[in-house]
């Protein structure tokens, strides 16, 4: 890690479970990641208000309520009229995978599916957002 990155993890939408967000958030911030997480029932805005406020490098979505297609583009058109475009966006949770290459399509860095190990997700920030950082310092 070129330096400690700062992720928002965040629980769209009405969905009331965050056991997995948490145990997220906890996983990031043990392997050196700046984690903020914003709690449940937040909506879009709230999410993309956060992601400001904090300056965060990335943002976890975590969906269980099959709402991925409704919220998850709402969150990406807020955080590109924010001036956030750059901002990483990974989604977790129970998504289809008919939908991963939708989420993808619509700008979602990737999306980890149930079962996803710990270490591989915190591994594959790592390395995403060591990539992103030596392209802009080029």
């Amino acid at each position: 890690m070129t330096r400690p990155y700062r992720v928002v993890v965040a629980k769209p939408g009405l969905d009331g479970h965050d056991r997995g967000a948490k145990v997220i958030a906890r996983a990031l911030r043990d392997a050196g990641f700046e984690v903020v997480y914003t709690g449940l029932h937040q909506t879009p805005e709230q999410v993309v208000q956060a992601v400001v406020q904090e300056d965060a490098d990335a943002l976890g979505l975590s969906l269980l309520s099959g709402a991925h297609l409704t919220l998850v583009p709402r969150v990406v058109a807020g955080l590109g009229a924010a001036g956030r475009g750059d901002v990483l966006v990974v989604v977790g949770g129970i998504i289809p995978e008919a939908d991963i290459g939708v989420l993808e399509s619509q700008g979602v860095a990737h999306v980890f599916t149930p079962g996803t190990p710990l270490a591989s997700i915190g591994g594959w920030l790592e390395e995403a957002l060591d990539r992103r950082e030596a392209h802009q310092t080029v």
